[in-house]
């Protein structure tokens, strides 16, 4: 079987990025939410080009479309990432990892070679989490731990997971079929671009993730008392809008200490009753904390809560400190890295080794079996955003890359 060419699989996976990226809520920005006409849409989309690629294709009850091609034991390498998209997201966030996926799988189905393991590539659809208040409910499915609690859970219209999932077409009682077992799923593996601006800045195309950074929220509510903005003297204030400024620039302070090692970000505040000539009196805002390593997000977490604490008492500011979400590091299977690292370095790269800030698929699949990804370069490290770019060149590299990974695979 000859080398794949890694400059034609990057220009078919662009075409591939860029029709899907047309089907859209919207015809002037990419909204594609999970369980919508849109997903439906380039689930059709995805699963024709899976048949294409001369793969066995089913959907189970949330939506995910399966493209399986057989190997010659009852393994299968999982290979998968999301089609759906923030509000006004860009093409490439979820849709490469699919698309590189069906076209690595093609490469092997075409030539009629047989390995010791099948692959099946999964098109999931509920990883932004834009729709409903949790996420990840697709690959939870797949993992075998989706949570029935959650079919109750409603979107901003009052729709309930369950109805959604009815309205699709499918069957909530049907959501536990779609599990992989332990001794058929050897491993999972997604290519992402990076989200970042590392690979970028480090000149290299491609990297390994060596782990799936974890995240806390923490949700701080400051309860100060209103007043007029010309008559009440400074030095008389319970100003809450101050006191949310300086834990904004206090999370900053102690990121950027930690030398890289957590990231903490302020994206969201909410000012009741808020007017020009008021002094807030009630500010609430979430501080979103991530790390590559769980001690180090908690050590982060201990100490910006005793701060926190202490520009409340300095204020004079009521306080309240609610820890919303605590999601521990995912770390990827250092055996399965060396082999990307391998694959990446057969196709010309230098792989460089890096955690993934972000939230991903993998998280979930992790509770199944072993777990990798691949980065891509994207242009300034841009994602979430409509300016979100790779190139076809680093895309084409990277599902040669992938390709050469599942050629030397021992699961």
């Amino acid at each position: 079987m000859s080398d794949p060419d890694a400059m034609a699989l990057g220009e078919r996976a662009d075409t591939m990025i860029r029709t899907l990226g047309s089907i859209s809520a919207e015809p002037n920005r990419l909204i594609r939410q999970f369980l919508t006409p849109e997903h439906r849409a380039a689930a059709d989309l995805v699963a024709k080009w899976m048949r294409a690629a001369k793969l066995d294709v089913s959907e189970d009850a949330l939506g995910t479309v399966h493209g399986h091609w057989a190997g010659t034991g009852k393994k299968r390498l999982l290979i998968g990432s999301h089609i759906d998209t923030v509000i006004d997201g860009g093409m490439f966030d979820g849709p490469f990892g699919v698309v590189a996926g069906i076209l690595a799988a093609e490469h092997f189905a075409s030539a009629g070679r047989k390995l010791g393991f099948g692959i099946a590539v999964l098109a999931f659809g509920d990883e932004e989490g834009v729709r409903f208040p949790a996420t990840l409910a697709s690959s939870m499915a797949c993992a075998g731990t989706f949570d029935a609690t959650r079919l109750d859970m409603a979107d901003k219209d009052g729709v309930t997971l369950r109805d959604a999932v009815v309205q699709y077409g499918k069957n909530p009682d049907d959501i536990a079929a779609a599990a992989y077992t332990r001794d058929v799923a050897a491993a999972y593996v997604e290519v992402h671009i990076e989200q970042g601006p590392v690979l970028e800045y480090k000149s290299q195309p491609l990297g390994v993730v060596t782990a799936i950074a974890g995240q806390s929220y923490l949700n701080v509510e400051f309860l100060g008392e209103a007043g007029h903005a010309g008559t009440v003297p400074m030095m008389l204030r319970r100003d809450a809008l101050a006191g949310s400024a300086e834990v904004i620039l206090l999370a900053e302070k102690l990121a950027r200490e930690t030398k890289g090692e957590v990231v903490a970000t302020v994206g969201q505040l909410r000012i009741p009753a808020a007017a020009s000539n008021v002094i807030p009196g009630n500010v609430a805002l979430i501080v979103d904390i991530r790390s590559g390593s769980d001690a180090a997000r908690q050590q982060f977490v201990d100490q910006l809560k005793t701060e926190i604490r202490a520009v409340a008492s300095r204020r004079e500011l009521g306080l309240t400190i609610t820890q919303t979400r605590d999601v521990a590091t995912t770390p990827c299977d250092s055996v399965l890295q060396d082999g990307i690292a391998n694959a990446i370095r057969a196709v010309g790269g230098e792989p460089l080794h890096l955690a993934s800030g972000a939230g991903h698929d993998g998280t979930a699949m992790a509770r199944l079996c072993p777990i990798a990804m691949m980065f891509v370069r994207c242009r300034g490290g841009i994602s979430h955003n409509p300016a979100e770019y790779a190139s076809p060149a680093d895309m084409g590299l990277a599902v040669a890359a992938l390709i050469r990974f599942i050629e030397t695979a021992k699961l």
